[in-house]
């Protein structure tokens, strides 16, 4: 369905609200603890909005290398700002850059054989990922709810009051419109969140008056790479995380666009997201992989064409060389963004369910595959220091709900289904010759 330019322009800020808080909170997170100046940390969150926009646009044209082709967005992983920190404090910025730079490369190099696990990826397992994406996520957006970990305001009736006002005015315009107003209700709610929260006193517009209206973007601004091992393999092991991660990001798209993924869509696709993460270094920005609060916006919304995600990401690259434009983004209270993350989230284990609903619930090993898989993802987000005793290296992959459940799920399946029983493999032949 081909959308009108000012359609597609307010389906695509919706996108690039959805998914901004998400992108500026990494570059914070990090810059920080690396003791950037505000200056630095100005620059630093605009970069990583143009190379979250070039990401982004990357993986949503489809051609013969790269590119999975669904409406999908890009940003910064949360998975690596650990080890980013880490890397920065031990080896410095030189070697943060070189481990990103080169677990990049590796990516579009084994592209094509972890592309060969599709078979692992039956609907028990897809279902039971999207499932676990949208549970782990659930606490950030209660986080948000409350104003957000660490707020000096957390848990204030206020908070509340604006988070599920907001959820309570997109329900109403979702219940009472359809077509594009419907379409755009969660960019409705955040607009009305905010203009509530400015009666209240609690938006603040000092980034937009501190931001630059223009600046240009120039390579590796902040440091040469240097190469490391240690912070290579460190990196490697984060992208293969982030590949997980996205791959049920890539099924729950698919299913919600009515597409059917083969070998070679994933591979362009984890491509896709090893040359972002080859521009992000060389641009002394992040890794990037597939955000799932995007996934939920798209169900929400029901507008799949990929137009409005091309219009997002060339939006994201013009904010990049725009800081002041960027900053009017955040200044949406955290609240407000909670409440419209409820939905989103929401939706995306509705999807995750809406998978499952093609899973056979009589095979009680199906059945144990989504119980296991399902509380160990939720399990490890509720308790996340649960592996804290583990060495470093392991504690990247366990220390993710998403990639714990992913893991135990599709473990499981390969016992329980892609494994036959012994028994099984010896009535086989008994079978067929009973029947010739």
């Amino acid at each position: 369905m081909k959308q009108q330019p000012i359609k597609t322009a307010s389906l695509g800020i919706q996108h690039v609200l959805a998914m901004y808080a998400g992108a500026v909170i990494v570059p914070l997170i990090i810059g920080k603890s690396l003791n950037f100046t505000n200056e630095q940390l100005a620059y630093l969150v605009s970069l990583d909005i143009l190379t979250s926009g070039i990401a982004t646009l990357l993986q949503v044209w489809q051609n013969r290398f790269f590119g999975i082709g669904l409406p999908i967005v890009l940003g910064c992983t949360f998975t690596a700002v650990g080890p980013i920190m880490k890397i920065g404090e031990q080896y410095g910025l030189s070697s943060i850059y070189g481990s990103i730079l080169v677990s990049g490369i590796i990516v579009v190099l084994i592209a094509k054989y972890f592309g060969k696990l599709i078979r692992f990826f039956p609907p028990v397992v897809t279902g039971s990922v999207v499932t676990i994406i949208g549970t782990t996520l659930i606490p950030v957006a209660m986080n948000n709810v409350a104003g957000g970990p660490g707020s000096p305001d957390f848990g204030a009736v206020s908070n509340i009051a604006l988070a599920f006002g907001t959820l309570l005015f997109i329900i109403v315009l979702y219940r009472f419109f359809k077509g594009f107003i419907r379409a755009i209700s969660i960019l409705l709610g955040l607009i009305a969140g905010t203009v509530a929260a400015a009666f209240m006193g609690k938006v603040d517009f000092s980034s937009v008056n501190d931001a630059s209206w223009f600046h240009m973007v120039t390579p590796l601004h902040f440091a040469a790479p240097s190469f490391d091992l240690m912070p290579i393999i460190t990196m490697t092991l984060v992208a293969i995380v982030s590949l997980v991660e996205s791959s049920g990001v890539y099924f729950a798209l698919a299913d919600i666009t009515g597409r059917k993924l083969s070998e070679e869509d994933l591979v362009k696709g984890y491509r896709a997201e090893g040359l972002a993460s080859v521009i992000g270094a060389l641009f002394n920005s992040f890794p990037y992989t597939t955000y799932s609060q995007n996934v939920g916006l798209v169900q929400f919304s029901g507008v799949k064409d990929k137009s409005v995600i091309y219009f997002m990401g060339g939006m994201l690259v013009f904010l990049g060389f725009l800081p002041k434009i960027g900053a009017i983004t955040t200044v949406i209270p955290t609240a407000v963004l909670g409440g419209a993350m409820v939905a989103m989230f929401g939706m995306v284990i509705a999807s995750g369910i809406k998978m499952l609903s093609k899973v056979d619930f009589s095979s009680q090993e199906n059945l144990l595959i989504i119980a296991c898989s399902v509380g160990v993802g939720l399990g490890v987000t509720t308790v996340p220091n649960l592996f804290d005793a583990l060495p470093e290296s392991i504690k990247i992959l366990a220390n993710s709900g998403i990639v714990a459940g992913s893991l135990t799920a599709i473990f499981l399946n390969i016992v329980f289904n892609v494994i036959k029983p012994v028994k099984q493999m010896k009535q086989q032949p008994e079978q067929s010759l009973k029947v010739s």
